[in-house]
């Protein structure tokens, strides 16, 4: 898992939940609207919407699609358990993703702009490094 901390749009994080449940049968009217957001029960893949104001609009598989207005946070939770993010407003439609993601999320996350590919090339590199030393101290100690 892929620890997160980086600044987003709203709407970019609204892409990356798009994306990652209900891209292939969202109805086209509610892709394009940015108050629309889906949903899902609480469990194994608990999506969670917190805003001033929120209003169901219609239900489509395990999806409920709310009307949100004035979103304060996310909480977003993969089926599998193995993404674990939230999405914090600090500013109108700014705010930070914190989180656990899995390298499936990760190619979500580029891919709806929550962060980068060179954020990613350089957590990549960056734990090649820390592999790298720890390997070479292991070797030095003549630990496994």
């Amino acid at each position: 898992m892929v620890l997160i901390e980086a600044a987003c749009s709203l709407e970019s994080f609204r892409r990356f939940i798009i994306i990652s449940t209900c891209r292939s049968f969202i109805p086209e009217s509610y892709m394009h609207d940015f108050e629309i957001f889906p949903e899902r029960e609480e469990g194994p893949g608990a999506i969670y919407i917190e805003a001033v104001d929120k209003v169901t609009l219609k239900k489509i598989r395990e999806m409920t699609f709310v009307n949100a207005k004035e979103v304060l946070g996310i909480i977003y939770s993969s089926k599998s358990g193995n993404t674990q993010l939230k999405w914090r407003q600090t500013r109108r439609k700014n705010g930070k993703v914190t989180g656990e993601a899995s390298p499936n999320a990760l190619v979500n996350l580029v891919e709806s702009e929550v962060i980068t590919q060179d954020w990613v090339n350089s957590y990549l590199e960056s734990s090649k490094q820390s592999n790298v030393a720890n390997n070479e101290s292991k070797l030095n100690t003549g630990s496994d």
